[in-house]
């Protein structure tokens, strides 16, 4: 059995201390292949380097909405030459966010949008974060093209109601550990009526670690603070699994299809 992480931040400072028993680690799992994704302009060399010594490791580049008020004035001619020359990168961590504090949608919203064309230009895939600005975003993928192989909505935490507009859309749907809270009955409920060929699975790490009595890899950050091992992708396989009514083994075939057609094979 082979595991597909299709959002983590593997380069993440946080993760640095543990980094060389981490990634041989993740190959005796064994995860296959895990997309890093950048959120800013100085941790995209960070992904790059990464990639470069790891061929399982897809590459994506994006800057986050929490940190677009900060952005160069050249940022957008930066990320746009990072994927020219690198034709297996996607884009992402892009978004919208009206949780963070001091959120603006007026800032925010242009800077996803050039990255959202920036990936229909290139023809790549993009993932996107939301949190509480779900109808900006909807109306945004309504009035706005996408790309043609399509985008990840990571960590889904929106309405069961806006499912079905986001795949008509061209949406996969990525299922975090940190959903096995007991809180996120929410998000449960909606990772149950998602479509099967819909879906895949993540695991945000070093952040989104599932809850105490679910987490065989208890990891502290190089900042202190509790942190998810990478590792915990087979957390979120079975917790989708269950969730689904499924056997592991029957999901994870659906799970290596949605990724190919996704961030290609």
């Amino acid at each position: 059995m082979t595991y597909l992480d299709a959002h983590n931040h593997l380069h993440d400072a946080r993760l640095a201390p543990h980094r060389e028993a981490l990634l041989p680690a993740l190959k005796q799992l064994p995860v296959g292949r895990a997309v890093v994704n950048g959120t800013r302009e100085d941790d995209w060399a960070a992904v790059h380097s990464m990639s470069s010594s790891h061929p399982w490791i897809i590459p994506s580049y994006g800057l986050h909405p929490w940190y677009a008020p900060n952005r160069s004035e050249a940022w957008l001619n930066r990320l746009r030459e990072r994927i020219e020359n690198e034709p297996g990168a996607a884009i992402g961590e892009i978004g919208l966010d009206r949780w963070v504090q001091g959120h603006d949608l007026k800032v925010q919203l242009p800077v996803f949008l050039d990255q959202l064309r920036l990936a229909v230009e290139f023809e790549r895939p993009a993932t996107i974060h939301c949190i509480q600005a779900w109808g900006a975003l909807g109306e945004s993928l309504r009035n706005e093209p996408v790309p043609a192989c399509g985008f990840l909505l990571h960590a889904y935490g929106g309405p069961v109601e806006m499912i079905d507009g986001f795949v008509r859309r061209g949406a996969y749907f990525s299922f975090s550990p940190y959903f096995l809270h007991e809180r996120k009955a929410p998000q449960r409920e909606a990772f149950a009526s998602i479509p099967l060929n819909r879906l895949l699975v993540e695991t945000d790490a070093p952040d989104l670690r599932p809850p105490d009595g679910a987490n065989p890899r208890p990891l502290i950050g190089s900042d202190g603070n509790p942190a998810n091992h990478p590792a915990n992708i087979d957390v979120s396989y079975h917790g989708l699994a269950n969730i689904r009514g499924m056997e592991v083994a029957d999901l994870t075939p659906i799970i290596a299809k949605n990724f190919t057609r996704l961030f290609g094979p």
